[in-house]
């Protein structure tokens, strides 16, 4: 269990990236959904060990009944942790099995045996095996992404924090990555920081949304699908009125559909003649969220 409690942070620009920040994440895959510029990354490198906290704690379960203080006890998080950055680069000239034996000899496995099992193991696992020996350079984003989650698998971590591992992945690569996740959350804990959806939905039975640095949800998807039923409404109208409807309702999200606008607006009774109430989802739920933060700034 990762324990985190009023965590705070505020660059030197002014921006308050994390305000108040408080979770519980349990073993299994846990979604952290918001989008771009939420404090999502903010908050997976504070965690990664990678900047420091202005105010809070952090605690992880050590695996043997202890607590580490995960803002303070630094090298000890290091050996629990596996991280896969948003922007992460490699040698495009190096094959995938010479870096990944370079990663394991840096995180510290020094027997050449020992070692070369657990780097051919991992290539297994993550479906790399047969284009081992290439440079990297000429892998597609989707297997770079392998590729990254094999090095942040390297020394058997019990934490992994992965930052938007599927943006610009093509749909086949997306639910190979994905399926990948999955896996290695059914033994550790998996921090999935995304601003997709459905990488949430199909995956995390655990999440939550956060949006300007702030939590606004925790909690199960399910459940928190559930909080809407009976309340949301979808209706296609014309471009020319799309304004009035956004001033008068609590609009959750705009599509167009054969040219025309189709909105989904929140509503406890029916907004008005026209509307057909839908089943809600995950994307209806995160969009409530932000628009009631928006009405309460």
């Amino acid at each position: 269990m990762l324990t985190i409690r009023d965590l705070s942070k505020t660059y030197a620009n002014g921006v308050r990236a994390l305000d108040r920040v408080s979770l519980d994440i349990p073993k299994g895959m846990f979604g952290l959904l918001g989008p771009n510029g939420a404090g999502k990354s903010s908050l997976m490198r504070t965690l990664a060990t990678l900047q420091e906290a202005d105010a809070g704690t952090v605690t992880f379960d050590d695996g043997s009944g202890g607590l580490i203080d995960v803002l303070r006890d630094k090298e000890a998080v290091r050996r629990q942790l596996g991280y896969l950055p948003q922007d992460f680069g490699v040698y495009p000239k190096v094959s995938a099995e010479d870096l990944l034996e370079h990663f394991a000899v840096l995180k510290g496995l020094v027997q050449r045996k020992a070692r070369r099992e657990i780097v051919d193991g991992l290539l297994h696992q993550v479906n790399l095996w047969d284009v081992r020996k290439r440079r990297l350079g000429t892998y597609s984003g989707g297997m770079r992404q392998r590729f990254g989650i094999a090095q942040a698998l390297l020394g058997d971590p019990r934490l992994v924090i992965v930052d938007e591992p599927t943006a610009g992945l093509d749909p086949e690569e997306r639910n190979r990555f994905l399926n990948l996740l999955a896996e290695i959350g059914e033994n550790v804990a998996v921090i999935l920081s995304t601003h997709i959806v459905e990488d949430v939905t199909d995956l995390c039975p655990r999440m939550a949304i956060m949006n300007r640095g702030q939590v606004l949800l925790a909690g199960e998807p399910g459940a928190s699908i559930s909080a809407l039923a009976r309340q949301v409404w979808r209706k296609q109208v014309d471009k020319a009125s799309l304004p009035a409807y956004e001033a008068g309702f609590t609009v959750l999200s705009t599509r167009l559909v054969g040219g025309r606008p189709v909105i989904h607006v929140f509503s406890p009774t029916q907004p008005e003649e026209g509307f057909v109430q839908v089943e809600p989802d995950l994307e209806d739920v995160y969009f409530q969220r932000l628009r009631l933060q928006a009405r309460a700034a």
